[in-house]
Formats: structure tokens, C-alpha cells, sequence
């Protein structure tokens, strides 16, 4: 008898084909499941990974953005650290401007102290200055008093702004007309004025020559200066040191009575003694006495 090839038959063992086919079956079941496993699997791990990859995109942007954030506060942090620098750099510049004004303005307090003490010493010297003035002025006073009373009782003595002047014309020292020497007759009244004059100190003598009105200018200047020096060679020898005398010659200027008459010119030929304070006499210069 034939059989058919599709037919199953028993293979060597005997077994049946049928429960072969089933396994087959099975194991593309099974592989169907795997591969279905698979593909979700990695469907899943692929939008995991994307995931992940987004995530860390974003932790990447995060870190980018907190890596600005600590540069500006880096950036920050410096500034301000240099602001603080120059803040503490000006705060001690302002607390050494504080100090040396301080300073100076102590400085200038003593200053000023030692300038009011200065100005007090100056001022107390000052008075003590103008009180021995005034005690010296008080001093000559008396003296040119007691020196114009003891003088006015030979010839005429008169007060002046310098001192005293005495006056020797032809009431008490007689010039001849044209002449310039001093006649025996008055040489005791010259020693008599010489003895009172030589007790002064701090004083100097002018002597001064004068004529009438008759001759030239020129020559009545020559002649009242040799006058002049006539009075005072006889007080140096009567004992006045020559130190302290002058000498000038007026001519015919300042007459004593405005005339011309006889007795007016023995009057203006006459000779003036100057008694003059040496702490007023200025420059040795030497002027009419008024």
C-alpha cells in the first residue's frame, strides 16, 4: 500500500510530526515576543536616552548660565574689592588731611599764641620805651630849665624845639664893624657861659655868626663863620671839648632888628649860642636857630 509524502509518518523514533510543528510555532511566537520586547525595549531606552540627552542639554545650559552668573559675581566681587581698596586708600588720604589740618591748625593756634606774646612784649617794651621817654623828655626839661635860668642871668637865653639859644650881641659881646675876634672886656663873660656849659651831658654846642647888612653875601658869610669859630676857640680853651661844638656862618640873614641903622647892625653883629639835645640833633646838620 502507498502513502502520500505530506502525510505524516513516523520518524525514527516513532514519535508523531505534529507536536514538532507546535513547538515551532512557539519559538516564532516566542521570537516574535522577543523581538517585540525588543523593539520596545529599545523604543524605550532610545527615548530614555533622548531624555537623558535633553536633560543634560539643559543641566549644560544651567552650568553655562551659573558659570556667568559666579564670572559676574567674580567680576562683581573684584570691583567691588577694588572699590573697597581705593575706598580705604581715600579714607586714609581724608584721615591724613585730617590730621595735617590739624595739625596746622595747632601749629597756627601757637603761632598765633607766640605772635599775641610777641605783640604783648613788643607793646610792654613800647610803654616802658615811652615811659623812659617821657622820664627823659621830664629830665631834660629840667635841666634846660635850670641850665636857660642860670644862662639868662648873663645874656639873653631863649627856649627853641632843640633847646636853648643864647643870644651874645651888643648888649652883652660887642663885634666891631668888619671885625671877628672877641675883645679882652668879654672874655670873663665867655668863661663865666664856658663854666655852666661844661657841666652838660648829652648835649652839643652850635655857635653861630651873623653881621649887619653892609658888604656882599659872599663876604658876610665868610665873616660870620670866622665869628662863629672865634666863640668857639675861646669855650675850648675855657675847658668845652671841640667834639662836641659846630660852627656856622649866617651872614647878613635872620637880623635880630630889621634896620639900618647904627644901633640895629651892632645889634645883628652878634654871635648865637645853640644848646641842642645830641638825641635830636639829625644828620649833624645845623639850621637857624627860631
Amino acid at each position: 500500500m502507498g502513502f502520500s509524502p505530506e502525510a505524516p509518518g513516523p520518524d525514527e523514533s516513532g514519535l508523531a510530526v505534529a507536536p514538532a510543528k507546535s513547538h515551532g510555532k512557539l519559538a516564532l511566537a516566542l521570537a516574535a515576543i522577543a523581538i517585540g520586547l525588543s523593539l520596545v525595549l529599545g523604543f524605550l531606552y532610545l527615548r530614555s536616552v533622548r531624555r537623558l540627552e535633553r536633560e543634560v542639554a539643559q543641566l549644560s545650559q544651567q552650568t553655562e548660565a551659573f558659570r556667568r552668573l559666579v564670572e559676574r559675581a567674580q567680576d562683581q566681587s573684584q570691583t567691588l574689592a577694588q572699590q573697597a581698596s581705593q575706598a580705604a586708600t581715600n579714607a586714609q588720604a581724608a584721615a591724613q588731611q585730617r590730621d595735617l589740618a590739624k595739625q596746622a591748625q595747632e601749629n597756627s593756634e601757637t603761632q598765633a599764641q607766640l605772635a599775641r606774646q610777641q605783640a604783648a612784649a613788643e607793646q610792654q617794651r613800647a610803654n616802658q620805651a615811652t615811659q623812659q621817654a617821657e622820664e627823659y623828655r621830664q629830665q631834660r626839661e629840667a635841666e634846660l630849665a635850670q641850665l636857660q635860668q642860670a644862662l639868662s642871668q648873663i645874656a639873653e637865653t631863649r627856649r627853641t624845639a632843640m633847646g636853648l639859644v643864647m643870644t651874645l650881641d651888643s648888649k652883652s659881646v660887642r663885634f666891631d664893624f668888619d671885625k671877628a675876634y672877641v675883645k679882652p672886656e668879654y672874655r670873663d663873660m665867655l668863661n663865666r657861659i664856658a663854666g655852666i656849659l661844661m657841666t652838660l651831658k648829652g648835649y652839643t654846642i652850635a655857635v653861630y655868626g651873623y653881621t649887619d647888612d653892609i658888604g656882599t653875601q659872599t663876604y658876610n658869610l665868610q665873616l660870620s663863620q670866622r665869628r662863629a669859630e672865634a666863640v668857639r676857640d675861646f669855650l675850648a680853651q675855657a675847658g668845652i671839648s671841640p667834639t662836641i661844638m659846630t660852627t656856622k656862618g649866617f651872614g647878613k640873614s635872620n637880623p635880630r632888628v630889621p634896620s639900618d641903622s647904627e644901633q640895629a647892625r651892632a645889634a645883628n653883629r652878634r654871635v648865637e649860642i645853640g644848646i641842642v639835645d645830641s638825641r635830636l640833633l639829625t644828620n649833624g646838620q645845623l639850621t637857624a636857630p627860631n
